[in-house]
């Protein structure tokens, strides 16, 4: 079946392509993290913007904690409090 669309005869299982603007793609970077209680977690994404400056890769800690009360209360178990956490595939930094 054909169909006008924008003076052009389009079929009707042929999509339409439309130009879009190019969106801001926010960056992250990944944690791995350690827990008290002995758990892991990989590749907890961090906004790379917060890291860096004065501060390095501190911030990441409070976004991490952040992350973990919201699971925490969604899943009904407490969260392990973090013993130390490093940028995957990096070397461990202490808290």
């Amino acid at each position: 079946m054909m169909t006008m669309h924008a003076g052009r005869r389009v079929h009707h299982r042929q999509e339409l392509r439309v130009a879009r603007k190019p969106g801001t793609r926010a960056e992250f970077t990944l944690f791995d993290v350690f827990y008290e209680d002995g758990s892991q977690r990989s590749n907890r994404r961090v906004p790379s913007e917060i890291l860096g400056g004065l501060d390095g890769d501190a911030p990441a800690s409070a976004v991490i904690e952040e992350q973990d009360r919201i699971i925490a209360e969604k899943s009904g178990s407490p969260a392990s409090p973090i013993k130390s956490m490093r940028r995957s595939g990096g070397t461990m930094s202490r808290r």
